[in-house]
């Protein structure tokens, strides 16, 4: 069964060791995911993290328990898994990247928040959130 897993989370790095952590996030994940599957997004800003991996229920749960050992998180916020019935958002990326964006920071704004709030967000708000991960342009972290 292929699941859609979506989580927040804090970085725990300082400000300075964060963009190298992000290069390894997703150098680590494209491999990966390519390997098993795996589809996705990632976004950052305001030091936290928001992903969503689309995929086999057993590889996702394997990267989740990955995850809750991962040192350069803290925080985690898991949103409610969703049974994909088809390909998913993000079949045509291993793992979308999305660097700050003032779409998402305004669809933060219309929610009351002054910046990038992804642990206060609620399941039900999640698919508005996809929906602009999606249409936004994906970026390559080394080129910036």
């Amino acid at each position: 069964m292929k699941i859609q897993l979506c989580y927040a989370s804090r970085a725990s790095s300082s400000e300075h060791e964060v963009l190298n952590d992000l290069r390894e996030i997703l150098n680590e994940a494209r491999d990966f995911n390519t390997k098993h599957d795996i589809h996705g997004v990632l976004y950052f800003a305001d030091e936290y993290f928001f992903q969503c991996l689309e995929g086999d229920e057993l590889i996702i749960q394997h990267l989740l328990e990955k995850l809750l050992r991962d040192p350069r998180h803290q925080d985690i916020k898991l949103f409610q898994n969703n049974v994909l019935e088809d390909e998913g958002h993000f079949s045509q990326w291993s793992m979308k990247y999305v660097r700050r964006n003032s779409q998402i920071q305004q669809y933060f704004q219309s929610k009351g928040y002054e910046n990038f709030q992804p642990l206060d967000l609620k399941d039900d708000e999640i698919p508005d959130l996809l929906a602009l991960l999606y249409e936004t342009n994906s970026f390559n972290l080394s080129s910036e």
